[in-house]
């Protein structure tokens, strides 16, 4: 019989009950290949692209198998970047409401040490967190696996590729044997077949292959440069085109820099997001693009992967790619969701060898035409509509969306139109705000109060 919805899985109803609730009946699929073989108790390699839904893949089987009486991690999932690490722990704890006394926590790098090490003594079911510092509280034994009875690579080709397979011997060597692993990977390389085989017993092959009809409708054009014009020819397009917001990648962090300091000084909404950034700066930063309070993004490749944005009608690509995979998912952040979009590149002489690699993987070329003819106009600089609102208060103080579009639209009189995208995290909330409405959202923060608290309030 073939799968194809969430209730024809023998699982239990508190999942079921908690996946209906966020609107999740049927299955996607690399779900309907890999869900049955992993509720069984098989290892699993999935291949399928960001956006296939591979997360539930193993936050069903995971669930499954954890008893909530035995307070010990029993489920350890490890993610290339902090970002993809944040979403998956969410997509946990969504799944995981019904049951209750599920406790989920991430451990990641760039983040205090002094919060996780006195959290891991109190122990969680699930861990989810980055190699390098899962590896650390592992070797200090402050993290104790010998519980464990499910283990998550999520993206692990990109793991590989940052040179996380070292770590992956320290943290697995406390594991009893037999433990069910689950690999997904956008990618089959032989590293990643390497690793299978070191990790995996006899594990089932899932692999989804792109549909053609549902492939995104992506518009991929290039621009020749010279060194001198890179920038130029960068705030040209952002002004002709005029997309409401932009992901920019640069191959290296000074250029992230540059970039956007140049960007800055004309007048544009911009922002960087790059590795060496402590956790804070990330997640302010990410909350100001995705509240549409930020036109420009600029990156390294470590947002390329596990940025879930909808609605980002262009990416352009300040410098190429050196790894042609690498491009593939840097303009993936487009046309998600049925939705079209825009990649340009612009290519210096020095790296149209890397473009034609490019052009070889994906089997498309890309058109080059010079960029003599684009001009930049400061006039036509897009203004964002939204800023973005920082609060001291999340999940923990038991504050809700729901209490938010209260405080603002009864309590300070702000038109509902004016309240934009809202995030409510753990110890702190975003919600952006139209600018002609931000000075009251602020005052109003400063001097009221949010169920009977008051809470420190920063406009990003």
């Amino acid at each position: 019989m073939t799968i194809e919805t969430v209730k024809q899985l023998e699982i239990i109803p508190a999942i079921t009950k908690a996946l209906d609730a966020q609107g999740i009946f049927t299955l996607s699929p690399i779900q309907a290949q890999s869900l049955p073989h992993a509720l069984a108790g098989s290892d699993i390699i999935g291949q399928a692209q960001t956006g296939s839904g591979k997360t539930l893949c193993f936050v069903i089987p995971a669930l499954e198998k954890i008893d909530p009486t035995l307070f010990a991690t029993q489920v350890l999932v490890l993610c290339p970047t902090r970002e993809l690490a944040d979403q998956v722990a969410v997509q946990y704890r969504n799944a995981a409401k019904q049951i209750g006394n599920i406790k989920v926590m991430t451990i990641c790098g760039g983040q205090p040490m002094g919060p996780q090490i006195q959290s891991l003594k109190h122990g969680a079911h699930v861990v989810v967190g980055t190699p390098g510092r899962v590896m650390e509280h592992v070797e200090k034994r402050r993290l104790m696996l010998k519980d464990v009875r499910l283990r998550v690579l999520d993206e692990a080709d990109r793991m590989l590729d940052m040179g996380f397979e070292d770590d992956l011997k320290v943290i697995f060597s406390p594991m009893k044997k037999g433990v069910q692993t689950l690999l997904f990977s956008a990618t089959y390389t032989e590293e990643i077949e390497r690793i299978a085989d070191q990790y995996l017993t006899e594990p089932v092959i899932c692999k989804v292959e792109s549909d053609e009809s549902n492939k995104p409708s992506i518009t991929q054009i290039g621009y020749n440069v010279l060194p001198h014009t890179r920038i130029q020819t960068l705030k040209a397009i952002l002004t002709d085109s005029q997309p409401k917001t932009a992901i920019v990648f640069c191959n290296r962090r000074v250029q992230v820099t540059e970039v956007v300091a140049s960007l800055l000084e004309d007048g544009f909404s911009a922002a960087g997001l790059q590795g060496e950034m402590e956790q804070y700066e990330r997640t302010a930063v990410l909350n100001q693009f995705a509240s549409d309070a930020l036109q420009v993004l600029v990156a390294t490749d470590v947002a390329a992967r596990g940025l879930d944005i909808d609605d980002i009608p262009c990416v352009i690509n300040y410098t190429v790619s050196e790894e042609p995979e690498t491009h593939i998912h840097r303009i993936g952040r487009t046309a998600r969701a049925g939705a079209e979009g825009t990649a340009i590149t612009l290519v210096g002489d020095e790296e149209e060898h890397f473009l034609r690699k490019i052009e070889v993987l994906q089997g498309t070329d890309i058109p080059l035409k010079g960029a003599q003819g684009l001009r930049f106009h400061k006039n036509r600089i897009i203004e964002p509509e939204f800023s973005c609102i920082s609060l001291s208060a999340g999940k923990k103080q038991k504050l809700r969306p729901g209490d938010l579009v209260g405080a603002l639209t009864k309590d300070a009189g702000i038109p509902g139109d004016d309240v934009g995208k809202i995030a409510v995290q753990n110890s702190q909330s975003f919600i952006a705000v139209k600018l002609r409405s931000v000075k009251r959202a602020m005052n109003h923060f400063r001097e009221g109060k949010i169920k009977g608290k008051r809470v420190r309030a920063r406009k990003l």
